[in-house]
């Protein structure tokens, strides 16, 4: 009788949920800067982009929000059109293409690669609910050098931005800000560093070695 039961109620159910359409879920995504082809480079290295890594709700496409140090969810039906770790890793590319300043920007696994590899690490990229709502930021990124296995370089960056409505589509456009200033940081420090440890060779030494046997 139990079992009977159950089945009806079982069958009840599925017929109440297929009576209503389900909600749409609305997908967000970040400003990807154009990717006109620069005239020329100021440094003469090839950047490498890894993959960025992050926790694993920054590995899938829900927007997630926090409303206590340690209290985190997701929103079911607003998500990004790619995980953030995604999301950074492509930006981040087409700003250091876009700048002009590096002779080739690639990423990891996409063809020929350089000694230098940016690596990072997205700590956060969340709504955070309190007092006012904003849209938090925290990262990490280090310049390593394949060759010599040093890091070279490294940058921290953990910021808030305001969000001026209660709507998710704001705390996207917050978190897009935020994220942009962020990788302007990355930008200006990797510019900073060359600048004081400019490359020797426009080719890499290996590839010096092979021209100046060749012209024996």
């Amino acid at each position: 009788m139990r079992a009977a039961m159950a089945v009806v109620l079982v069958i009840g159910a599925g017929l109440l949920n297929g009576c209503g359409s389900p909600r749409p879920i609305t997908y967000y995504g970040i400003q990807i800067p154009a990717a006109p082809a620069p005239a020329g480079y100021t440094y003469p290295v090839e950047i490498v982009v890894g993959r960025v890594s992050g926790p694993a709700l920054l590995e899938s496409s829900p927007i997630v929000y926090k409303t206590g140090p340690n209290v985190i969810g997701t929103y079911q039906y607003h998500r990004w059109t790619d995980a953030p770790v995604d999301m950074v890793q492509a930006k981040l590319t087409r700003m250091l293409r876009t700048s002009g300043q590096f002779q080739s920007v690639t990423t990891q696994g996409s063809g020929p690669s350089g000694d230098l590899v940016i690596r990072g690490r997205l700590y956060e990229f969340s709504e955070v609910d309190g007092d006012a709502i904003t849209g938090l930021v925290s990262m990490e990124f280090e310049l390593y050098n394949r060759k010599t296995a040093k890091i070279l370089w490294s940058h921290f960056y953990s910021q808030t931005e305001p969000v001026p409505a209660k709507q998710v589509p704001a705390v996207a456009q917050a978190l897009d800000r935020n994220l942009d200033r962020g990788l302007q940081e990355v930008l200006t420090g990797l510019k900073t560093y060359l600048a004081s440890n400019p490359p020797i060779e426009a080719i890499t030494p290996s590839r010096q070695g092979l021209n100046e046997a060749k012209a024996k």
